[in-house]
């Protein structure tokens, strides 16, 4: 009894507060949905529009006062809520259709023709109608009919395929959405690092520039609001599309199951004109570019003036050290570059074999181990990575060489060969290590890449078609997001895996048609792609992709011969070129 009670009160609540037009305050007929989402009679709504100014071309919400075009045909042209009509039916008859209300819906009778059943659909008219009907007056005019069963099958169908379209349109929502989260993730990581460099140029400058320091703060972060702003309003502006788009589904999911077929056969001119909605389903994007954010401090400081704000990202050589030759702190073939947590930088000297350290400024400090009879010797090097600790990490061969800061050797280890079948050889390219100390290793040798962890034991091994031809020099970078990303040179590639070696992206690097060699490659703490591109003729290029693999643009030119490159912790980016090193800033 209680239970009967509280459906009693349930029902009763429903009726009084949810199934009640706003306007008649009586149970909904023909209920249609405005743009913010209140629903109202279609007889309400038209008496409102028809009492108002013909020049008006909007309807406002009673209920919230927010606008709603008035579509060219009036309001029946508004979306039926079906949800809320299905509603009204349940609250009706909580138990059900009655048995003789079934009876009749088996075998509906022709409204002009008593004694005739519906029979026919005619789709010229959008009506059911009885054998009389179809011969006496549709044929005559040429009219298509088709029997009730064919014509709910097309029917089914033509739902169908504009529900399939929907999922389209789902699918394309959230590659949009996931593009503008990446954009605001970067957008933040870069408003913090300037920020930061922002709060260092103060505090080295003191007092004179404290003032200046705090407006350059406030137009990042006012920078930051409106961009971040812009990204929302589209998010926000994207989810009410999809929101809305959901609610149409899920209505017309929601008759397509409980209706019958005369049921839906005579609300087939409605539901069809509802599931129209997806030609206009467009999603927003954001503009790449602003999410970016950086700053430049001025050489020289005045009261009022530090330094910039930088709005679009351009970079430039800031340092180039280039001294040719054998002797001490002297580069002949510079293949790769990685910088310590000091700003140090450490050159791999391929046609030397040695390892160089040089000053952020390019000044020369030390070199590694030369002597062939020490241990720690360099026969065939070719790229480098550090550690968070400030370990160097060195391919030589078949093996990783481990040194300390000062480059001295402290051990190898040589990655396990039992993976690859038939294959005895090894030969390491590309070294990266993430956040996690994780080092990725690129075997162009065995064509894979194998993971493995500080103390060189192995966590597994990436087969992958993608990775490189034998011998290539290919370049190996892993972002924040834990994607390996490599270049192969030769097929003109830049490839993206996960850590379980499936395939995110797989683009070419080809620019207008002619014959470029992707080579070093290197990720922000965004996750964006930086990658050097090199012309048949040795020019290079500096070019940017988001983490997706969607190429930016071209970020810098002048690149002659770019090997390996890296970010310095200051966020400059080191790049081994021909017979030299470069440093380039944003500018």
């Amino acid at each position: 009894m209680a239970e009967a009670a509280l459906h009693t009160e349930t029902t009763c609540k429903i009726r009084h507060v949810h199934i009640e037009c706003p306007i008649c305050l009586t149970r909904f007929i023909d209920p249609k949905i405005l743009d913010c989402q209140h629903s109202f009679c279609l007889k309400c709504l038209q008496e409102l529009v028809d009492k108002q100014d013909p020049k008006t071309d909007f309807i406002i919400c009673p209920v919230c006062r927010e606008k709603t075009s008035i579509p060219d045909k009036g309001p029946s042209a508004l979306l039926n809520c079906f949800l809320l009509s299905s509603l009204i039916d349940d609250v009706i008859n909580p138990d059900g259709p009655r048995e003789d209300n079934q009876k009749q819906t088996c075998s509906p009778k022709c409204r002009k023709h008593t004694d005739q059943e519906l029979c026919f659909y005619c789709d010229t008219c959008d009506l059911l109608v009885c054998l009389k009907c179809a011969v006496f007056q549709h044929r005559e005019q040429n009219h298509k009919l088709t029997e009730i069963k064919d014509s709910i099958q097309s029917y089914r169908q033509a739902v169908e395929e504009a529900l399939m379209k929907f999922d389209e349109c789902r699918k394309q929502f959230q590659e949009v959405d996931d593009s503008i989260k990446h954009s605001q993730h970067r957008l933040q990581i870069m408003v913090d690092r300037a920020l930061r460099d922002i709060v260092a140029k103060e505090e080295e400058e003191v007092e004179k520039i404290r003032k200046a320091s705090r407006l350059l703060q406030e137009r990042v972060t006012q920078i930051s609001i409106e961009r971040g702003g812009q990204f929302s309003s589209i998010q926000i502006s994207n989810s009410d599309k999809m929101s809305r788009a959901e609610q149409i589904v899920a209505s017309v999911n929601d008759l397509m199951q409980h209706a019958n077929d005369f049921e839906l056969l005579d609300l087939k001119p409605k539901v069809m004109h509802n599931l129209t909605f997806h030609k206009e389903l467009k999603f927003q994007t954001v503009q790449h570019s602003k999410s970016f954010i950086g700053f430049k401090g001025h050489d020289v400081v005045t009261d009022a003036d530090i330094g910039e704000i930088l709005e679009e990202e351009k970079w430039e050589v800031k340092t180039e050290f280039r001294e040719y030759g054998q002797g001490e702190g002297e580069i002949i073939d510079p293949v790769d570059v990685a910088c310590l947590s000091n700003d140090d930088i450490v050159v791999t000297d391929s046609e030397r074999r040695i390892l160089s350290k040089f000053t952020s400024s390019g000044s020369y400090k030390s070199q590694g181990v030369q002597s062939r009879t020490e241990d720690g010797q360099l026969e065939d090097p070719r790229c480098v990575a550090v550690t968070s600790d400030d370990l160097l990490l060195v391919t030589d061969g078949e093996d990783v060489k481990v040194y300390d800061s000062e480059l001295r050797y402290i051990r190898q280890f040589r990655p396990s060969q039992n993976e690859v079948e038939g294959q005895s050889k090894s030969l390491l390219a590309g070294i990266a290590v993430d956040k996690k100390d994780r080092i990725a290793l690129y075997d162009c040798e065995r064509k894979v890449i194998s993971l493995h962890n500080k103390d060189g034991s192995t966590i597994s091994t990436i087969h992958h078609d993608a990775i490189g031809v034998i011998g290539s020099p290919s370049f190996l970078s892993v972002n924040s997001k834990e994607r390996l990303i490599f270049t192969n040179p030769y097929e003109m590639k830049l490839v993206c895996l996960d850590f379980m070696g499936n395939e995110v992206f797989n683009i070419s690097t080809s620019l207008d048609g002619k014959t470029v060699f992707s080579t070093g490659v290197c990720c922000d703490d965004a996750g964006d792609i930086y990658a050097c591109i090199v012309r048949k003729n040795g020019d290079g290029d500096l070019h940017h992709y988001d983490a997706s693999g969607e190429h930016i643009g071209c970020l810098a030119r002048g690149l002659y011969g770019a090997l390996g490159m890296t970010f310095t912790p200051t966020g400059d980016l080191i790049v081994a070129a021909l017979h030299s090193v470069k440093i380039l800033h944003r500018v």
